[in-house]
């Protein structure tokens, strides 16, 4: 029974933070003279391949200064190599990636363990003439006599010490070329095209620190689309987050000359990085089958209150009679002329979710309305009812422009929803799968949630294609229930280098949410098709992580709808197709009728979607539990700074493995049981009841507070002393988020890494373990400080002794990750300790008894 109120922490001691402890790994690296011997041949092919590019481009009509971006692989990272390329004229910063999973070599291994893979970077400069020959002047001079080199204050290489490191540990180092910038050469435009038609392409630029500079790449690369008879249809500049793109058009002769990469200039072009599809973000793309039904709801309260929660998707069907009165569409462009009712399927079933949940479980209605802005329009050539972001605009463009509406206005106006904390995004890009690479999407949710204090939930992407079982059909009908299940989940995890999150489900600030095989519809199964997940388990869909530096990704799983397999009748082998119908199992949301006037339907559907919304639904709520707290404390100036990182914290601070783990360790690799784990379901299932109140044998308590690099707070959780000595089963659940600012040149990203600990800092989990006598479960606490949330959940069965006046010290730390930032990162902590309801102890009281009321942080 829930029904005391949360606690709140005294307000924290300001200390300085934990030193981290360094974790360099023992690394072979080549001799100056094998280094020479290596590359010297290297750098000479490069200023030979260089003069050549600059003979080529005097016979163009493009007439510029010749410039190409090198590309510095090394093993091993070189802090702060930026500031170094930055002293040298003609070189100019680009970016740099992080390399994982080198394999060792004769030059580069581990001294300890010659096979262990590898991680290193890769550095990306852009260089001219000049540059390039500082560059090789300097490499001959560290070749020749490096002894000799003054690196010191007023010294000739003052600043370059840093190139010196980097030439230690170079692999190779070569120039940015064709395939680079096609990254999946066979999907670069896209779907199967009319070669009589046209097509359309991003080309993302790179980003030039001067206007002058982002001038001539503008012009250079749409005289080149130009010269192929194409022409630009827009382009976007976005300093924040790097980006700069042209969104074009060529004749299909030419797209297909580019896929075969024939002697065609604009693939050539140095001044691009990537050649993208444009985006391919559909709804709808299966044939949709089954009847939808009728639903009636009694539920008349109109809502009040401005709306918290934003949807960006398909324009939804505002006058459904589970809708109306409960949504404010911003359709500034007019996207509604081309949208039939019958077509508003994704953003009614999204915001069905967002404002009843699922239909199955009779939940009352948000009490305040959402609203939404369409970010996608019908598009038959998907299949029927599919919804797609126009291909006539940048998507990042779009977005960057539509949240800036929401919360500062634009063209003159004022912000048109400035009350708005979460966005829901259950969208991705199918043709976008992470690989260590921030997508600009991404980088652009990171950047807006950093400076407007938003929370973006954002569904991890579904991957619905056939798995194959390598099972003949005679055999595996022969197989029992479990015997399916352990041998799907096996195919799956086969299968995961091409299940990987869609863009933007690695955004490092948003809540990223998986599906869970779950839903509460009563309808079984048809008899002909196969429910396989019989256990609590992730959805067979549910993309995989892990995040960006392996950071967790998805954050969590939520109910997504169960789905039914079909076995493909034309096959010998036994090949399993997911079958969506509108009808039961799945979650229940509005749709559209199949005449016109019907306002009444409803259907079943599942989808990494699905959980998104759902979860934008939770936040909301406890966007609103935090209101009430808040104002009863007296603390309603603070909300405004802490109420988004209360909120992340708020919905994950209940989640778990529970089951999950034990279903899915049978499967999996016992020695990396824990990382394949995080990779499919992050930090578990939430149980956001948690989160709502305390009951006598759990305390839940709220802190939160603002950090600057460098500093950390110090909180004092009251230990109880009527738990000493007993052997009772004791839980504590610590769960820390915050937003950070972004870095996006840099392989760090992250500018503000936020960190807890307990107790000093130093062994800060033997600490804990005498105070309470509890260990670490669930995720690897290393990869849990990797993102912005930490969570881990400590548990404990043997008596260990409280004394009257223990307490348990939680420190929060601060500091700068990627780069220096400017202001203070607002956080937000809770921490809950608990023993089994109706064990006779008193957790709450006690701890509420021995804690000071909460003091208004003051700015």
């Amino acid at each position: 029974m829930v029904d005391l109120p949360l606690l709140f922490f005294p307000t924290p001691e300001l200390v300085s933070k934990t030193p981290v402890r360094g974790f360099g790994g023992n690394l072979n690296c080549p001799s100056i003279e094998e280094q020479g011997k290596r590359l010297g041949p290297v750098f000479r092919q490069l200023q030979e391949s260089f003069n050549s590019r600059s003979v080529e481009l005097q016979q163009t009509p493009v007439g510029i200064d010749p410039e190409q971006v090198l590309v510095i692989e090394t093993v091993g990272n070189v802090e702060d190599f930026a500031n170094a390329v930055k002293k040298i004229s003609g070189l100019e910063w680009m970016g740099e990636f992080v390399l994982d999973d080198i394999s060792p070599d004769e030059f580069f291994y581990n001294n300890d363990d010659q096979n262990k893979l590898l991680s290193g970077r890769l550095y990306l400069i852009m260089s001219n003439q000049q540059g390039l020959k500082e560059l090789l002047s300097f490499w001959q001079k560290f070749m020749e006599s490096p002894k000799e080199m003054n690196f010191k204050n007023g010294g000739e290489y003052h600043g370059l010490a840093k190139f010196k490191d980097v030439f230690n540990h170079i692999k190779t180092i070569r120039r940015w070329n064709v395939q680079d910038r096609i990254e999946e050469k066979c999907s670069i435009f896209g779907h199967e095209f009319d070669e009589q038609s046209v097509v359309r392409f991003e080309a993302e630029l790179w980003f030039r620190g001067s206007h002058q500079k982002q001038k001539e790449s503008e012009q250079v690369v749409s005289e080149l689309i130009q010269s192929l008879n194409g022409r630009v249809i827009t382009q976007s500049i976005i300093p924040s987050i790097v980006y700069h793109a042209i969104l074009g058009e060529i004749p299909a002769q030419s797209a297909k000359q580019i896929l075969e990469q024939d002697e065609v200039e604009l693939i050539k072009c140095e001044n691009i990085m990537y050649f993208r599809p444009t985006c391919q973000m559909v709804t709808g793309k299966e044939q949709i089958e089954g009847e939808i039904s009728d639903y009636e709801s009694s539920e008349k309260q109109v809502p009040i209150g401005e709306p918290l929660v934003a949807l960006l998707d398909g324009l939804p069907l505002e006058n459904h009679r589970l809708l109306t009165e409960r949504l404010i569409v911003d359709d500034p462009d007019n996207w509604a002329d081309d949208y039939q009712a019958k077509n508003r399927q994704h953003g009614t079933a999204m915001a069905s979710l967002i404002v009843h949940g699922d239909l199955n479980d009779g939940l009352n209605p948000l009490n305040r309305t959402i609203y939404v802005r369409p970010i996608m329009k019908p598009h038959s050539g998907y299949g029927p009812h599919s919804e797609v972001v126009p291909e006539d605009i940048l998507l990042v463009d779009y977005i960057h422009r539509a949240v800036k509406r929401i919360k500062n206005g634009e063209r003159g106006l004022q912000a048109v929803a400035p009350s708005i904390k979460i966005i829901n995004f259950s969208i991705g890009d199918p043709a976008r799968h992470f690989s260590q690479i921030m997508s600009p999407l991404a980088r652009l949710l990171d950047w807006l949630s950093s400076e407007y204090n938003l929370l973006f939930v954002i569904s991890a992407g579904n991957h619905k294609d056939p798995i194959d079982t390598d099972l003949l059909n005679s055999d595996f009908d022969t197989i029992n229930s479990s015997e399916r299940e352990a041998l799907v989940i096996k195919k799956i995890y086969e299968n995961e280098r091409h299940r990987k999150l869609l863009s933007p489900a690695e955004s490092i600030n948003g809540l990223t949410v998986g599906s869970l095989h779950y839903d509460s519809s009563q309808n079984g199964p048809r008899s002909y098709l196969l429910d396989i997940f019989k256990s609590l388990l992730p959805s067979p869909f549910s993309a995989f992580g892990t995040g960006y530096r392996r950071a967790i990704k998805p954050d969590l799983i939520f109910s997504g709808g169960r789905v039914l397999f079909d076995k493909r009748p034309t096959s010998e082998n036994s090949i399993l197709e997911i079958r969506d119908y509108n009808q039961a199992p799945g979650n229940q949301v509005a749709t559209p009728g199949n005449q016109p006037g019907e306002l009444n339907k409803s259907k079943f559907s599942s989808g990494t979607s699905n959980s998104a919304a759902l979860i934008s639904r939770a936040g909301s709520i406890c966007y609103d539990n935090i209101v009430s707290i808040f104002a009863e404390k007296g603390l309603v100036d603070d909300l405004e700074i802490y109420g988004v990182p209360l909120v992340k914290a708020m919905v994950i601070h209940g989640c778990s493995w529970k089951e999950l783990y034990v279903n899915l360790n049978n499967v999996l690799n016992q020695n990396k049981a824990k990382q394949q784990t995080s990779k499919w379901i992050g930090y578990g299932i939430p149980e956001l009841e948690r989160v709502a109140g305390c009951h006598d044998q759990r305390a839940t308590v709220i802190g939160f507070g603002e950090l600057k690099d460098g500093e950390a707070h110090v909180y004092n959780l009251p230990l109880p002393p009527s738990l000493s000595s007993k052997i009772e089963h004791r839980k504590l659940t610590v769960t820390l988020a915050w937003l950070s600012p972004i870095a996006s040149t840099t392989q760090k990203y992250r500018k503000a890494q936020l960190w807890f600990d307990f107790e000093d800092g130093k062994e800060s989990r033997n600490k804990l373990k005498s105070k309470l006598n509890v260990e670490g479960i669930d995720s690897d606490w290393n990869m849990t400080r990797r993102g912005t949330i930490q969570h881990e959940i400590f548990e404990g069965y043997k008596a260990t002794a409280i004394a009257e006046g223990d307490t348990l010290k939680i420190k929060v730390n601060c500091r700068k990750d990627a780069q220096n930032f400017s202001k203070p990162v607002a956080y937000g902590l809770i921490v809950s300790l608990e023993v089994a309801e109706g064990v006779g102890i008193q957790i709450y009281n006690e701890i509420r008894s021995r804690i000071q009321p909460p003091v208004p942080i003051k700015s």
